[in-house]
């Protein structure tokens, strides 16, 4: 792994399918109609361009005051545990950032960018945060992509700024065709992701 960077422009997030499709199902899994969001952490690569791959991902129990936005917990031992059983199975991967299964940022995302990765020795900074609408309503990209900055010049206080972000097309190498992962989807999406998911890789 590679130890923690100093910051650069990030100038485009790229997902992989699998990460999305993992990432959905996990939220379907443990918070589908609770009103709450699923918050992980995304592993991959940064390239000399600016360009992030998430290739990997995993949740992390997250809890938030629905009501005070400042009140929430990140589980940094789970983290931390998840961390070094993906680092034991490919060191290859770093930490890149975290994601929300929530489509908007909400009012204490910078506070919670800040802190998840204070105490991770090997990130490459900057982290992203994919925000992702598990229930998309129409077509398109279901991730929005951003990285904090700060503020203003001589300012301690940062602000996100987007940035482009892609779906990944499937590779040949790792699936075999194209077609298994269309199906995969298609098996475990329910009706109002169906239509969004096959269009969406068929466009590939």
């Amino acid at each position: 792994m590679t130890t923690t960077q100093s910051a650069s422009r990030i100038e485009k997030v790229v997902v992989h399918p699998l990460v999305l499709r993992n990432i959905v199902d996990n939220h379907n899994r443990i918070a589908k109609d609770s009103g709450k969001r699923v918050v992980g952490v995304l592993l991959g690569s940064r390239s000399s361009r600016g360009i992030v791959g998430v290739t990997n991902s995993y949740a992390v129990p997250f809890e938030e005051d629905g009501k005070d936005p400042s009140i929430w917990s990140f589980d940094g031992d789970h983290h931390e545990y998840m961390l070094n059983m993906f680092n034991g199975l490919n060191d290859k991967e770093d930490v890149v950032g975290w994601y929300s299964t929530c489509p908007n940022l909400r009012e204490n995302d910078l506070a919670v960018h800040a802190s998840i990765f204070r105490s991770c020795s090997y990130v490459l900074n900057p982290v992203v945060l994919v925000t992702i609408d598990v229930q998309p309503h129409q077509l398109g990209i279901p991730t929005k992509a951003y990285y904090a900055v700060n503020s203003s010049l001589g300012s301690s206080k940062e602000a996100f700024v987007p940035v482009s972000t892609e779906i990944a097309p499937p590779q040949v190498e790792e699936i075999g065709t194209s077609k298994p992962v269309f199906w995969l989807i298609v098996s475990e999406r329910e009706e109002s992701s169906h239509t969004y998911m096959v269009k969406f890789i068929l466009d590939f």
